[in-house]
Order: structure tokens, then C-alpha cells, then sequence
């Protein structure tokens, strides 16, 4: 149902906008033809200003404007102009004989342009309503899957203001078309010799980066956006709040040039969450009182003082709970609410490297101990699942000791271990294709933007034609 429904929203909006452009250019062919009723108007002053000997040239601009490049009407009063500019009244009358005919002529032809225009949008548009209704119907159930849960959320929710998020996905895409441009423009440039060139596009690649940086969490969707969104159950993602820090670290692998680490800037919750969205949207509790959002998993806000209920109740309604282990009391009471609600299959634990504390104390709370051997160094050793039994599956994290082909960041690693620890107890998903497609939903909405405000400069342009 779900890859249906995005079928037929992508259908809706292709159509939709094709119908925009047509609908734009019919719109434009029919205010010609209005336009140019006044024609024959414009020909009785005409010549009423030869008669006169006076100007003619406000009827010859009006023609020029209005009438259509290819009409006989508008050679015409372009000859006789140029008759009587030079004198030549006579000739000017000469020329403007027929002129009646052709003004008729130009109406009909500009009725049966306007009537093709028409023609070739109303199948379009007539197309996309009942696509645009499908998608609207498919829109309004998503709403509902998770309504409980937003109207959860939502009681603390922070207020925004409703335009910051739109100005900054639009700072956002700039700063992504600054940073791609001018990687792909400096090879040739440099291999050009060109030193004012490069002078220029340097300064491109810092701007963009450092732009992206202060942009990017201000783009952050909120936990109640995200799951309107989505016809899936959340993925909870529960951590102690001193791993944030960690988590937000961008790592480049070993084989970067410098110009190849400014694209990277996607930290290792980003990509994580990425390959968890798989499963559905995730979402994750907020540190109180921080400034912005930790970009990756959407997050939203609960009162300090009576935080367990909203968490229990999140527990219990998302389809997947991930528990990264760490350090405070908080976190250990999610461990041991997890393993009370009895659904095994639904808990991943992440345990961090080199924490064989972690690893002992998890331990005396499993039914069945799980034996990991937390490898020391790595921001992930291990990822654990379980049967419906509480057999624990160990999954160790790459790369392995003394590997030198390093193929991806820590997250990559993270991903891959996951996917296997989940293939083993009959949980196929495939999450490794989304670790490094952060970037496209970024480029997505720059696109989508050009597109909206080509199409609103197209209206702007029927509307006011001058």
C-alpha cells in the first residue's frame, strides 16, 4: 500500500505539474486572442491618423505587442509605418488596404491557437484529479496511523516559527549548489591554468561547507512532522544524552582528498538514522533545553520531571525500539523496561566499543547472557537481537582487526552489522543503499524548489504580461 500510495502521489505531482505549464501557455494564448480584439479599433486610428498626417506610431507599437509575429495585419501596419514615417501617406493607405481582412484572419487564428491550447491541457488536468484526490485520500490516512502518537508528542512540542524551516531548506540547497559546483568546476579550472578563475570558485567550497553547517539543523523536522509523514509505526531511538557528542562527529575515510571531505557532512546519527528509516520514521527524545536539534533521528521533547510515561508509551507503539547502552541510571531503566515488555524481537542494542562494563551489566539482566566482546576503539562493537526466546544474537561491528581496505565510515559498519544481526533472527530489510543517500533528500528539495518557482514565474508572467 505504501510504494502504491508514493506511485500515485509521484503520478499526481508529474501530472499536475505538466498540466501547470500547459494550462500557463493556454492561459497566455487566450489573453492574446483578447488582446487582440481591439484590433480593429486600432485600425480605424490608424487611419484616422493618416487622414491627419499625424503619429501613427502609438497604433504600430500596439500592433508590434499584440498582434502575432506571423500575422498579415501586423506586416501590414509595419509597411504602411514606415510609408508615413517617411511621408508617404499614399503608400501608407496602400499598404493597409486588405487590413480588415487580416485583422480577421489574425482573430481566427489566434481563436484556434488558444482552442489547441486548451485542447492539449484539459486531458492533463482532467488526468490529475483524480490522481491529486488519490493522493489526498492516501495523504489523509498516513495522517492517522500515528495520530496517537503526534497528539503525544505535540503537548510539549516547542513552538517555531512556521517560516524558518522553508528559508533554510533554502539556504540549505544553495549552500549544497555552492559546494557541488564548485568541486566539479576546480578540476578543469585548475588543469586550465586558470588563477583568476580559481581565485573565484575557491572561496565556493568553505562558503557552501560552513553554510551548510549553520543551516542544516535548522532544516530539522520535528518528531510530529515526520511521523504525519509516514504510514509506518516509529523506530524509537533511545541513548543517553552524553553519547550525542559522539554521535555527531563526521567521519572521512582514510582515501579522501580534501575536496572529497567538504561533500561529506553527514554525521554518524545521520547515516544511522538513515539506514534505520528502512523500518519507518525514527524518532528520539531531545535533550531539555538544548538550542537546536541534533540532526538524524527526528526528535521531540518531554517534560524532565514526568519523562518514563511518555517513553513506556512510545515503547509500546513503535515497531522497533534501538537502545544504544551508556552511562546513567536513565538509560539502564529503558534496558529493563525493554526486556519487561516481553517483545524480544522488536529490542536492537548497540553496544559501544571497548565498554565491557556495559557488556556485564546487560548481561545480568538477559535471560540468556549474551557472551559480546566489546572491541575497544570503535564507536559500535556490536549489535545485538533476539529470538522470541531472548537468545541473543551478537553481530560484530567492522571493520575487523588490521583491515586496510577500509570501505565506509563507522556508521557504514554499524549498518552492515545491523542488517546481518537482523537476518538472523528472519528480518530482512535492506540498509545499506540508505547510508549514503543522506544527501538526496537535499538535493530533492532544491530541485523541488526550482521547479515551484519556475512555475510561479510562469503564472507571474500570464498574470502580468508587460
Amino acid at each position: 500500500m505504501r510504494t502504491l500510495a508514493q506511485l500515485v502521489t509521484a503520478a499526481a505531482v508529474a501530472v499536475g505539474y505538466i498540466a501547470a505549464w500547459l494550462s500557463i501557455a493556454a492561459g497566455a494564448a487566450l489573453h492574446d486572442r483578447d488582446a487582440f480584439l481591439d484590433a480593429p479599433a486600432q485600425v480605424a486610428a490608424f487611419r484616422a491618423a493618416l487622414d491627419q498626417r499625424a503619429d501613427t506610431t502609438p497604433v504600430s507599437n500596439w500592433f508590434n505587442k499584440h498582434a502575432a509575429p506571423d500575422s498579415a495585419a501586423r506586416a501590414s501596419i509595419s509597411r504602411a509605418y514606415g510609408h508615413a514615417t517617411t511621408g508617404d501617406f499614399d503608400g501608407a493607405r496602400r499598404d493597409i488596404r486588405d487590413i480588415d481582412t487580416e485583422v480577421m484572419a489574425g482573430q481566427r487564428t489566434l481563436e484556434e491557437r488558444s482552442a489547441e491550447s486548451w485542447g492539449r491541457a484539459l486531458p492533463w488536468l482532467v488526468t490529475d484529479v483524480p490522481l491529486a484526490a488519490a493522493a489526498l485520500v492516501f495523504r489523509l490516512r498516513r495522517r492517522t496511523v500515528n495520530a496517537k502518537t503526534v497528539a503525544l508528542i505535540r503537548q510539549y512540542a516547542l513552538a517555531k516559527r512556521w517560516w524558518l524551516r522553508p528559508v533554510f531548506l533554502l539556504v540549505s540547497g544553495l549552500c549544497w549548489a555552492l559546494l557541488l559546483g564548485g568541486t566539479l568546476a576546480i578540476y578543469p579550472i585548475a588543469r586550465g591554468g586558470r588563477i583568476d578563475w580559481l581565485a573565484a570558485v575557491l572561496p565556493t567550497l568553505p562558503a557552501g561547507y560552513y553554510g551548510l553547517r549553520y543551516a542544516r539543523p535548522r532544516t530539522a523536522r520535528s518528531a510530529a512532522a515526520v511521523l504525519r509523514s509516514e504510514d509506518r509505526e516509529p523506530v524509537l531511538y533511545l541513548r543517553g544524552f552524553g553519547d550525542d557528542p559522539a554521535s555527531a562527529v563526521v567521519d572521512r575515510l582514510p582515501s579522501e582528498t580534501w575536496m572529497q571531505s567538504l561533500l561529506t557532512v553527514h554525521t554518524r546519527e545521520e547515516q544511522l538514522i538513515g539506514a534505520l528509516r528502512a523500518f519507518g520514521p525514527v524518532i528520539a527524545v531531545g535533550r531539555p533545553g538544548e538550542r537546536l536539534p541534533r540532526l538524524g533521528a527526528a526528535r521531540f521533547y518531554l517534560p524532565e520531571d514526568d519523562w518514563r510515561a511518555g517513553v513506556l508509551e512510545l515503547m509500546t507503539v513503535s515497531q522497533l525500539i534501538v537502545l544504544r547502552l551508556g552511562e546513567g541510571p536513565s538509560v539502564w531503566w529503558e534496558v529493563e523496561q525493554a526486556i519487561a515488555m516481553r517483545q524480544p524481537r522488536k529490542l536492537v542494542i548497540l553496544l559501544p566499543g571497548g565498554r565491557w562494563d556495559l557488556a556485564a551489566r546487560l548481561d545480568k539482566l538477559l535471560c540468556k547472557p549474551s557472551g559480546s566482546k566489546p572491541e575497544p576503539g570503535k564507536w559500535t562493537a556490536s549489535v545485538i537481537v533476539f529470538d522470541d526466546d531472548w537468545t541473543p544474537h551478537v553481530q560484530a561491528v567492522g571493520p575487523a582487526p588490521g583491515e586496510t581496505n577500509v570501505r565506509g565510515t563507522p556508521a557504514f559498519y554499524v549498518a552492515c552489522a545491523l542488517q546481518a544481526a537482523l537476518a538472523r533472527i528472519g528480518v530482512r530489510k535492506r540498509l545499506l543503499y540508505r547510508i549514503g543517500g543522506s544527501a538526496l533528500p537535499a538535493y530533492g528539495k532544491f530541485l523541488l524548489f526550482v521547479l515551484a518557482a519556475a512555475l510561479v514565474l510562469g503564472i507571474m508572467r500570464t498574470i502580468f504580461p508587460g
